[in-house]
This record gives structure tokens, sequence and C-alpha cells, in this order.
């Protein structure tokens, strides 16, 4: 193992962002996994939770269906879009879900600790896709067609509908993006 790999699994429990990680560190289907993982204990921890996982308003979060026959048929860069769009939305409606449940009158410590991991995991993944080199695919070009559909998006009152629509977008597009990146860069 080299000393920036090691380096870099050792702050992955920590959340921190892995500034220096070799770009393809996020081909490694074990990492992404982990973050899976995560996304899908949290949804279930939070399945039967109703009255302290309601929040008092609606968050705005991506919506996470893909038509596979459409994705496939995108370009690089209007693929790389969506899912930087859908990890903006998502971290903007985790980091308000943070503080509403911050704010509850009785807020549950295990909920906290579900919706902190989130956090530090979307920004240990924005940190990765940024060394894999998506966010520049991301940046429409000048003479690029305005094709590109606004990203779809529809809201949530629950902990567990957040946490349900989180795993999904890691499961669905940012797995397919992901995949499709880590091929190209290795031809």
């Amino acid at each position: 193992c080299t000393p920036l790999l090691l380096l870099s699994f050792l702050l992955f429990p920590l959340g921190l962002p892995v500034l220096g990680a070799p770009p393809r560190l996020i081909c490694d289907s074990r990492v992404l996994e982990r973050y899976i993982l995560e996304a899908r204990e949290a949804e279930n921890a939070t399945m039967g939770c109703v009255e302290a996982c309601s929040f008092n308003e609606n968050i705005t979060v991506p919506d996470t269906k893909v038509n596979f026959y459409a994705w496939k048929r995108m370009e690089v860069q209007q693929q790389a879009l969506e899912v930087w769009q859908g990890l903006a939305q998502l971290s903007e409606a985790i980091l308000r879900g943070q503080v509403l449940l911050a704010n509850a009158s009785q807020p549950c410590e295990a909920l906290r600790l579900h919706v902190d991991k989130a956090v530090s995991g979307l920004r240990s993944l924005t940190s990765l896709l940024r060394a894999l080199g998506a966010q520049k695919e991301a940046i429409p070009f000048p003479d690029a067609t305005p094709s590109a559909a606004p990203l779809r998006t529809f809201t949530v009152d629950a902990l567990s509908k957040l946490f349900r629509i989180y795993s999904n977008f890691l499961r669905g597009k940012l797995t397919l993006y992901t995949g499709e990146a880590c091929r190209r860069g290795d031809r």
C-alpha cells in the first residue's frame, strides 16, 4: 500500500474530504459500496420512525428515477451535470434536515448520527468525483446546445424519505456515472 492510499482509507471513517486521493479511488467499487451501505443503514434505521423523523417543512430533493435508455444516449457532460446538480441538491437537503433535526424538541442521537454521516459522505463523494475530473465534464461548453433539461425535483417531509432518496441517488445515477467515467478512463 502506498502511504497516500493508506492515509485516504484512514481519513474516510472520519468523513474528511480526501483531497490528495488518487483520482481512481472512486473507481474502486468498495469505496462507493461503503457509502451506499451507510445510506441504506440510515434508510433502514428511519423506516419505522414517524414523529421524530417528520419535518415541519418540506425539503426539496432531486428526482432519482433513471431512464436507462435516455441515460446511455446522454453525452458524458450532460450525465456529469445531472450528477453534480443532484449531489448539490442532496447536500442542501441533508444540511437542511440536519438543522431541522437539531431544532427538534426531542432530537434522537441515533438519527443525528446518521445525518452527520450523510453530510460527511456527501462531502467525501464530492471530493472524490472532483479528483476523477467529473466537475470539469459537468461544465457546459459555450457552444453546447441548451438541451440539458433542468434538474427534476420534488419535496419530502420526513427523514426516512430523505434517506431513501439519498440511497437511491447513490445506487442509481452516481453509480452509473462513476462506472462509465472509470471505464472511459481505463481505455
